[in-house]
C-alpha cells in the first residue's frame, strides 16, 4: 500500500508483450476494459508496473478507484503509531506457506537488526524461535504479537515518565487527568472554547488502553498503549483535509510546480517520459512544463524535450493523453501548462487542436464572464476553477508583429540564466525570453512591455509561407491563452501601473534571490497582486534543487523544482504540500494577501503576529536501522531568516542499538519563531558515519503538543512503517526575556475578557491587561504599562486569545 503510486488501464502500458498477449489492439476486443496497471514504486523514477485482468468491465473502474484513494489517503499516512504496528502483524500474518502458516524467518527477516534479540522475544511471547520453524496464525493472535514487541522493544523513557507522576504500579484517575492535562494538552487552547476532557472520558481511555484489570487505574503498559493509539497523532487532523479557504483568487496560493517534468534523470542526457506527468499530477502538482519543439517530416509531430542537450524525446500528443488521463485523479482544483514553445505555426495549431481534443471541456478556452481580463480586476478562484486546465503561453496581439529569430547555442532555461555556461550575452536590439531562449527583434510599433507569441528556432527551419499562416497559429495558440499570460517583467512599479493579475513572470532562481534581497517587501506586493514563476538555474545539470522556503517566504506562487530528485528541497515541497487535502494550493498567510499589511520577510517582528517558542526533546527511536549501528537525531527549523538558524543533534548513542535508543539530552529549544504559519519543524535521523536513516518534516501550526511518537519518511517522502521518534513537545506563545515578569499568556471566554477590561479601570495596579472582543473585526490591540515595561495585549478573535507582546 505504502508504495502505489498510481492505476492506470492497461491501454497506456508500456509493455507491448501485455497488448499482444491480451490482443488488446483488436478492434472488437473487450479486453481493454477489463485491464487495469497498478504502479508502484517508491520514488517517481524507479517504478514498476502490475497488470490485472478483471472478469467484469465495471470491476476495474471501482476497484481501481477505491483502491487509489486508500493509498492517497493522507489520514492513513499520518496514522497513529498503533496503526503501523498493525500493519506490520497483518504482513506477518499473510506471508504464508503452503500449508498456511507463518514461517518463523519471516519474523527474522522483518527485524534484522539484532537476531538474538528477536530469538528472546519470539521466547517471552511462547513462540517457536527456531529459523526453521513455522506458527500456526491461531497462535500468532495480536496479543502474542504485543507480548512479542514489547520484548523485541522494550521502551524503559516511558517507565521513566511513568514514575515522575507516581512510585506506585498504577496511576489513578485523578493521577491520569493530572498527566494529560499538564503534558498532552496545548496550553494556548481556549478552555471555552476547547474544554478539558470530562471523567467520563478520562475512564473511557483508561478503558480502552490499560491491558489489565484494574478498573480506574492505568499501568505503565496502559501508559504506552495510550501514547500509540490515535489521541496522540503528531498532526492535527483537521490539517490533512482541504482546510484552507479555496475561494480566494489564485495569486493568494502557493501552487506545487514542477519545472521539466518530462525528465526522469539529469538536465543533459537524462531520459524523457509521459509518465512523470502522470507522477507530478498523482502527487498533487498542480504546475507542469512542457518544452515544445518542431518535429521532423514527414509526421511533423511536435514533441518534448530539454532543447539542444542529450535527452531523448517524447511526443506532445502522448503527453497531453498523459495528463488528461491524471489531471484530477487527487486533486480537483486547476492544472496550470506551462508552455516554453519553440514550434512554428502549422504545428502550434496542431498543437492547440490536441488540447481542445484531448482535454475537451476541461480545457478552458474563454475567460469566465464574472472575471473579464482587465487590469485591476482579479482572476477567479481554484474553486471558481476546479476540473479546469489553463495553459500558460505567449499570448499575441491583436496584429502579430513581425518577428526574426536567431539561433542560439543554448536554449531552455539555462539561457536566460548568467550563471549558466555558454549562455548567451544580451543582445542591445531584442529582448531574451525567459522561457523561449530566442533572440526577438520587434518592430517599433509594438509594445515591448508586452508578449510576442513566438516560434522556434531558426528562422530558415520555419515553414515558408504566408503571414496568414503564422496569424493562423497564433490565432490557434492565443484562443487557449487567458488567466496565465506570461510578461516580462520590467519592474515592480511598471507591474503595479499595469496591474494586470492574470500577468506571471518567470525568473531564475538567482535572479529571485537578488530581487528578495534589494526589494523584498515590493516582491510580496507584486506576489499579492498577480504571480510569479520560478525555476533551476542552468548549472543545475544534475537536476538537483535550490530551497524554495525564501520564495514562499516572498509570497511566490509557482516555484518549480525538478521531481525527480528527492533531496533537502524536494522534501520539504512534498512535506508541505501533503496538507489541505493534498489538493496542490496552499493559502498565503493573512499578511501577504492583505492589501493593508505591508510585509519584510527579513522583519525582526511582525505586526498582530504572536512569535512561537518550540521546545522539543528527543526520547527514543524505535527501529531507525536495518543494522546494529548508532544513531543520532538532528533538529532545525525552516522558516522566516528572522527564525532561530541554530541546528541541535543529539549524541550518538552510546552503544550500537538502532531498536530502541535512548537519549537522555536537554530539549531543544527554538525561542522566537515570528510567522509559524510559515515554519516548519525538520527532524533527520543518521548513523554514527552520516548514512541517512529518515526524516520528518511537520508544518509548525500542525503540530500538536505533548509526548508524540513521529513516524519517519524516506528520502523520496514515502512513509516508513516501523521507523519512529519518540519526543516531547512544547509550543508556546513567545515572552521576550525582558518581559518574563510580565503576566503569562492568558486564555479568556468573551464575558471574562469584558471583565478584565473594567477591572483595569478601577485597578490600575493590576500588571495585565485585557481586550474587548470584537468577533469578525480582526484583532483589538491595548497598550498597558508593566514593570518590564510597554506592553500592549493582541486578541486574536478566531480563538479568543490575548497574546502579550512588546511595544517598540
Amino acid at each position: 500500500w505504502d508504495a502505489i503510486l498510481d492505476f492506470c488501464f492497461v491501454y497506456h502500458s508500456q509493455h507491448p508483450k501485455v497488448r499482444n498477449v491480451f490482443n488488446l489492439d483488436f478492434p472488437d476486443s473487450n479486453h481493454l476494459s477489463k485491464s487495469i496497471t497498478i504502479v508502484t514504486g517508491m520514488d517517481m523514477v524507479n517504478l514498476t508496473y502490475y497488470n490485472f485482468f478483471a472478469s467484469k468491465e465495471k470491476i476495474t473502474p471501482n476497484w481501481a478507484a477505491d483502491v487509489l484513494a486508500i493509498a492517497y489517503n493522507a489520514s492513513r499516512n499520518n496514522s497513529c503509531r498503533q496503526i503501523f504496528l498493525d500493519k506490520i502483524f497483518v504482513r506477518i500474518c499473510i506471508h504464508t506457506n503452503k500449508d498456511g502458516k507463518i514461517p518463523v524467518k519471516h519474523i527474522y527477516k522483518m527485524f534484522p537488526a539484532d537476531k538474538k534479540r528477536v530469538e528472546s522475544a519470539l521466547a517471552a511471547a511462547h513462540l517457536p524461535k527456531g529459523k526453521y520453524d513455522t506458527i500456526k496464525p491461531d497462535v500468532f493472535t495480536e496479543a502474542a504479537f504485543k507480548i512479542f514487541l514489547m520484548n523485541l522493544c522494550p521502551r524503559p523513557e516511558i517507565y521513566e515518565i511513568f514514575s515522575t507522576y507516581t512510585a506506585k504500579p498504577f496511576m489513578t484517575k485523578d493521577i491520569f487527568t493530572k498527566f494529560l492535562n499538564e503534558k498532552q494538552r496545548d496550553s494556548r487552547l481556549n478552555e471555552e472554547l476547547f474544554p478539558r476532557l470530562r471523567a467520563d472520558q478520562i475512564k473511557a481511555l483508561i478503558e480502552k488502553y490499560e491491558p489489565g484489570s484494574n478498573k480506574g487505574q492505568i499501568s505503565p503498559e496502559g501508559l504506552m498503549f495510550y501514547l500509540m493509539g490515535s489521541e496522540t497523532s503528531i498532526i492535527i487532523q483537521d490539517r490533512l483535509a482541504t482546510c484552507n479557504d479555496m475561494t480566494q483568487p489564485i495569486p493568494h496560493y502557493f501552487i506545487k510546480s514542477s519545472h521539466n517534468t518530462y525528465l526522469t534523470a539529469g538536465q543533459f542526457s537524462g531520459v524523457s517520459t509521459p509518465e512523470m506527468y502522470r507522477q507530478c499530477l498523482l502527487s498533487g502538482c498542480r504546475c507542469l512544463e512542457l518544452d515544445c519543439w518542431k518535429g521532423k517530416p514527414p509526421d511533423e509531430e511536435p514533441y518534448i524535450t530539454h532543447g539542444f542537450t542529450m535527452t531523448t524525446e517524447i511526443l506532445f500528443k502522448d503527453v497531453i493523453e498523459a495528463i488528461n488521463e491524471s489531471a484530477f485523479k487527487t486533486s480537483p482544483f486547476p492544472v496550470v501548462l506551462s508552455f516554453e514553445n519553440h514550434v512554428d505555426s502549422y504545428q502550434q495549431e496542431k498543437m492547440a487542436n490536441y488540447c481542445r481534443t484531448i482535454f475537451g471541456d476541461a480545457l478552458l478556452t474563454e475567460p469566465l464572464e464574472k472575471y473579464p481580463l482587465k487590469p485591476g480586476q482579479q482572476i477567479p478562484s481554484p474553486s471558481e476553477l476546479m476540473g479546469k486546465i489553463l495553459i500558460k503561453n505567449k499570448k499575441g496581439h491583436d496584429k502579430p508583429a513581425i518577428v526574426e529569430q536567431a539561433p542560439l547555442p543554448e536554449v531552455g532555461d539555462a539561457a536566460t540564466d548568467p550563471a549558466a555556461p555558454g549562455a548567451p550575452p544580451e543582445a542591445p536590439a531584442g529582448e531574451m525570453d525567459p522561457q523561449h531562449s530566442v533572440l526577438v527583434v520587434v518592430s517599433e510599433a509594438v509594445d515591448l512591455s508586452d508578449d510576442v507569441l513566438l516560434s522556434s528556432p531558426p528562422l530558415l527551419s520555419l515553414p515558408q509561407g504566408t503571414a496568414g499562416q503564422e496569424v493562423t497559429a497564433y490565432e490557434a495558440m492565443s484562443s487557449i491563452v487567458n488567466y496565465i499570460q506570461p510578461n516580462k517583467f520590467m519592474s515592480f512599479e511598471n507591474s503595479k501601473k499595469k496591474n494586470k493579475s492574470y500577468g506571471i513572470s518567470s525568473f531564475v532562481e538567482t535572479k529571485g534571490e537578488a530581487m528578495i534581497a534589494k526589494s523584498a517587501v515590493e516582491f510580496v506586493e507584486y506576489n499579492r497582486r498577480q504571480m510569479s514563476r520560478i525555476y533551476p538555474k542552468g548549472t543545475r545539470m544534475d537536476s538537483s534543487n535550490y530551497n524554495p522556503q525564501p520564495f514562499w517566504n516572498a509570497g511566490c506562487q509557482f516555484v518549480a523544482l525538478n521531481y525527480q530528485t528527492m533531496d533537502f528541497p524536494m522534501q520539504l515541497n512534498m512535506a508541505l504540500f501533503e496538507y489541505n487535502g493534498r489538493s496542490g494550493y496552499l493559502l498565503k498567510h493573512d499578511v501577504m494577501r492583505r492589501s493593508d499589511k505591508k510585509f519584510d520577510p527579513f522583519c525582526e517582528r511582525i505586526d498582530t503576529i504572536i512569535a512561537n517558542t518550540l521546545s522539543i526533546k528527543i526520547y527514543s527511536g524505535q527501529f531507525l536501522s536495518d543494522k546494529s549501528v548508532k544513531t543520532g537525531v538532528e533538529a532545525e527549523i525552516i522558516g522566516l531568516p528572522g527564525d532561530p538558524k541554530k541546528k541541535f543533534r543529539t549524541k550518538w548513542t552510546a552503544t550500537a542499538n538502532a531498536i530502541n535508543p535512548v537519549w537522555n539530552e536537554e530539549p531543544f529549544v527554538f525561542e522566537k519563531i515570528l510567522l509559524p504559519e510559515m515554519a516548519s519543524l525538520r527532524l533527520v535521523v543518521h548513523e554514527e558515519n552520516g548514512k541517512f536513516l529518515g526524516h520528518r518534516i511537520l508544518p509548525l501550526d500542525a503540530i500538536q503538543s505533548g509526548f508524540q511518537h513521529i513516524a519517519l519518511r524516506s528520502e523520496g517522502n514515502m512513509v516508513l512503517t516501523l521507523p519512529a521518534l519518540f519526543v516531547y513537545i512544547e509550543i508556546k506563545d513567545y515572552i521576550p526575556a525582558a518581559f518574563a515578569g510580565a503576566p503569562p499568556v492568558c486564555s479568556v471566554s468573551p464575558r471574562g475578557a469584558l471583565l478584565l477590561r473594567y477591572a483595569i479601570a478601577f485597578f490600575s495596579h493590576l500588571r495585565f491587561h485585557g481586550c474587548l472582543v470584537q468577533p469578525n473585526k480582526g484583532h483589538r490591540e491595548d497598550h498597558h504599562q508593566t514593570t518590564g515595561g510597554k506592553m500592549k495585549a493582541v486578541l486574536e478573535t478566531t480563538n479568543r486569545r490575548i497574546h502579550w507582546q512588546p511595544v517598540e
